[in-house]
């Protein structure tokens, strides 16, 4: 693995990783993982990538979000399954506290408070997870019980 000038605090990082300048709490990073600059991640669980991805291989897909997380994506309390492709900028963050959320056709759920990117989910630069949708969803539902 190649760690550059990043901070790491109470966290496991596996085999053949990149992490450039970010800051990692309290998490677990599995093989292969990407993990772009200014990335801040808390209480997370990365499951890494079954293979490393060549930039023309990525460059083949509508979009062209490589496998890993982005520069600049904060990540909170959560578990990012293998093969997943975070954009630039993200926020996955359950500050609402929704216990659980079914938004799989986003590339995401919550269960018991803890959001799960899905296997090879692609989740688009400045996505805010949960989204103002998802939330406004939940809070309805809480009322009606």
């Amino acid at each position: 693995s190649k760690i550059l000038d990043s901070m790491i605090e109470r966290s496991t990082i596996g085999d053949g990783c990149m992490v450039k300048k970010s800051k990692l709490h309290n998490c677990m990073v599995g093989l292969r993982s990407l993990i772009n600059e200014g990335c801040d991640l808390q209480d997370a669980l990365i499951m890494g990538a079954d293979y490393y991805e060549k930039e023309q291989e990525c460059s083949l897909l509508p979009g062209c979000t490589p496998i890993g997380i982005g520069a600049g994506t904060v990540i909170r309390k959560a578990i990012i399954d293998k093969n997943a492709r975070i954009g630039m900028d993200c926020v996955i963050d359950n500050k609402d506290n929704i216990a659980d959320l079914n938004a799989e056709d986003k590339g995401y759920i919550i269960r018991d408070g803890i959001i799960v990117v899905i296997k090879d989910a692609v989740i688009p630069a400045g996505s805010i997870i949960p989204g103002p949708q998802e939330v406004a969803a939940a809070a309805a539902t809480a009322g009606k019980k």
